[in-house]
C-alpha cells in the first residue's frame, strides 16, 4: 500500500476560536471535493474522470491561550467558573462540536487536529482513536514514561490499572463522511492548575498529569512534537509534506 500524502501543518500558539474556524474550513472544503468526486464516479463516462483524484489530508499542530471546550456529550456545569472567574483566568469558553465531555487547552500543551478523509486509510473510527492513542503512548515511551489505556475510557493514562490512575492526553473528535476534525490534547509542559476549574472530560475522580510533571523537569515541546508526529505519520503510513 503507498503511503497516503498528508499537509502537515504547525499553527503554533493561536487563538481557540481561530483554530477552530481554520478547522471548518479544510473540513468543509474536504467533504465538498469528496461529494464532487464521488458525484463524478457516478457521471463520468469514457475518459472525463480522473481516477486518481483523492481528497487532501492535513494533520495540525498548535497550542492555545487559556481555553475550556465542552463536547456535545458533555454538562456545562462542568465547568467550575462563571465569566467572572473566565476573565480572572484570562481564559475563554466554547461549546463545539466534537464528541466527548469538557477539557482545557493551554500553552504547553500540544493540540493535533488531522483532518483526514478516512477513506484514504480506514473506515473505522474506533481504530483511528486507538492509532491516535497509540502515537503517543509510543511517543511517551521514548521519554521514559508508560503510557496506556484505560478500558471505557478514551485517551491515554498512566497507572491505568490502579487509584493512582492519571490522564495524559485527551481525545476528541467530529467525523462525517469519514472526514475528521478536531482530535488530541497532550500535556507536556501544562499548567495543570487549570484542570482545577472543570470536571476534566467528566471524570471527577481521576487526576490529570502532563510530562514534565512525571519528569520531574520541563521538556522540550519541539522535540515532542517532532517525534509525536513521526509515530502519526508511521501507524498512518502517512507521506509528510
Amino acid at each position: 500500500m503507498k503511503n497516503k500524502k498528508v499537509i502537515f501543518q504547525d499553527w503554533g500558539l493561536v487563538d481557540y476560536k481561530e483554530a477552530w474556524d481554520k478547522q471548518e474550513v479544510l473540513f468543509a472544503d474536504t467533504v465538498a471535493l469528496k461529494t464532487h468526486i464521488r458525484n463524478r464516479i457516478i457521471t463520468s463516462e469514457g475518459d472525463e474522470y480522473d481516477e486518481d483524484e483523492e481528497t487532501p489530508n492535513y494533520l495540525v499542530f498548535c497550542e492555545h491561550p487559556h481555553v475550556y471546550t465542552l463536547g456535545k456529550s458533555g454538562k456545562p456545569e462542568h465547568l467550575l467558573l462563571d465569566e467572572k472567574g473566565l476573565r480572572e483566568k484570562n481564559a475563554t469558553y466554547y461549546a463545539i462540536n466534537r464528541g466527548g465531555d469538557i477539557t482545557y487547552h493551554g500553552p504547553g500543551q500540544i493540540v493535533s487536529y488531522p483532518i483526514l478523509d478516512l477513506d484514504n486509510f480506514f473506515t473505522d473510527i474506533h481504530l483511528y482513536l486507538r492509532t491516535l492513542e497509540e502515537a503517543v503512548i509510543l511517543t511517551m515511551a521514548q521519554y521514559g514514561l508508560t503510557g496506556e489505556r484505560y478500558p471505557g475510557y478514551t485517551g491515554v493514562w498512566l497507572d491505568a490499572d490502579n487509584e493512582n490512575a492519571r490522564k495524559i492526553c485527551a481525545l476528541g473528535v467530529r467525523c462525517s463522511r469519514w472526514v475528521t476534525m478536531h482530535g488530541l490534547a497532550f500535556n507536556v509542559n501544562t499548567d495543570l492548575s487549570y484542570f482545577n476549574n472543570i470536571v476534566p472530560c467528566g471524570i471527577d475522580d481521576k487526576a490529570v498529569t502532563s510530562m514534565q510533571k512525571e519528569l520531574g523537569k520541563e521538556v522540550d515541546i519541539e522535540d515532542v512534537k517532532k517525534n509525536l508526529k513521526h509515530h502519526i505519520s508511521v501507524l498512518f503510513n502517512m507521506e509528510i509534506l
